[in-house]
């Protein structure tokens, strides 16, 4: 399967915190003693982010916990802050628009006409509604009322890959097939209250983006970055080390203290021998995509496969500028490295709930 990606864009919300002021407003939301309390900024500083965009932010500076108005102050140690369905409400307010603005420019990057996306793939894990993002993206951008709709749902932080995947399938079946894959994730709108140290953790990396993708067959002139192959591997017994569940107040996340270590065991045989299917090793890639799942992450998947220090460094680049932006993280990392011009074979890789690790193999 090979998809050519036409086009690329990306997009943020409006407005962003600094993680030091996010550290502080963190507090706010978690009625503990103060020796609790104080190992915040310190797990905030850990994230490998510096900075996070958010639609709940209403202004561009001031009092930090004064610029938004989504989330109250704890009233005591049971308070879970706003209700799954106010939190629903919102990305329905806001997704999409913020997937729209990705999606437009990825439209102009292909020097597309809108009236000629065939096929609309929409990503996401961190809301629903009906009619959803894809509808609204038919009114917004005049795609035509006919495009055949897919959407990736509840994957996680590799979901853009899977969307990928989907993408090429439908190329592969239908070579006229333009296309469009949108992914958007509001993940602050998941803000847990209380004290839970794998749940701050969360906190401290997660943040919104949205980021589209138009692709097509490989053209007969060659030219553009193409994905020619996808593989997916689930680790065995790590069912509870990444887990992502709806809750009364919000969707909860379990990031476990494992996921390096399992990440470090199980990793390089396999994609060793999943490159090998395409005629390639581990030290024939030339660059890597891989989803900053946070810095211990990266930094295991860096030892698990003998990866010098530069080799993840536009991946580190996005977590701090941008933080853990889920699904869509991953095409912000190949916006980067395609306008880098960066070298290629170039392997993009996702870790998600299951644990899961998706991969994808560009030329």
């Amino acid at each position: 399967m090979a998809l050519r990606l036409t086009g690329i864009g990306t997009a943020v919300p409006r407005h962003s915190i600094s993680q030091d002021d996010a550290a502080m407003v963190s507090r706010e939301f978690c009625r503990q003693q103060e020796d609790k309390l104080r190992l915040i900024p310190a797990l905030y500083r850990r994230s490998g982010v510096r900075n996070r965009h958010s639609v709940l932010l209403e202004a561009a500076d001031g009092e930090p916990f004064a610029r938004q108005s989504f989330y109250p102050k704890a009233a005591d140690a049971t308070d879970g802050g706003p209700t799954t369905m106010q939190r629903m409400q919102r990305y329905e307010r806001e997704a999409p628009a913020l997937t729209a603005q990705a999606a437009a420019r990825a439209v102009a990057d292909a020097r597309l006409d809108p009236a000629a996306v065939t096929h609309l793939v929409t990503v996401s894990c961190t809301g629903f509604h009906a009619p959803g993002v894809d509808a609204a993206l038919i009114e917004e951008l005049g795609l035509p009322p006919t495009v055949q709709r897919t959407h990736v749902g509840f994957m996680g932080c590799h979901g853009a890959l899977n969307g990928l995947r989907v993408a090429a399938s439908f190329v592969e079946a239908d070579p006229a097939a333009i296309v469009l894959v949108c992914s958007v994730e509001l993940c602050t709108l998941h803000f847990f209250y209380g004290w839970d140290a794998e749940k701050i953790v969360a906190n401290a990396l997660f943040a919104d983006g949205a980021a589209a993708v138009v692709g097509a067959a490989p053209s007969a002139a060659g030219g553009g970055w193409t994905s020619v192959g996808h593989g997916t591997l689930l680790l065995p017994g790590s069912a509870d080390a990444m887990t992502w569940r709806i809750g009364d107040h919000g969707f909860h996340m379990t990031l476990s203290p494992r996921v390096p270590e399992l990440i470090r065991g199980q990793v390089a045989d396999w994609l060793g021998d999943w490159l090998g299917e395409h005629d390639l090793t581990i030290e024939a890639v030339r660059s890597w995509a891989v989803h900053p799942g946070g810095p211990r992450i990266l930094s295991a998947f860096g030892d698990a496969i003998g990866l010098d220090s530069g080799a993840l460094a536009t991946s580190r680049e996005v977590l701090s500028e941008f933080g853990n932006m889920s699904s869509a993280t991953l095409v912000f990392i190949l916006e980067r490295l395609r306008a880098r011009n960066a070298p290629r074979p170039c392997v993009a890789v996702g870790f998600g709930p299951g644990m899961v690790i998706e991969t994808a193999l560009l030329q």
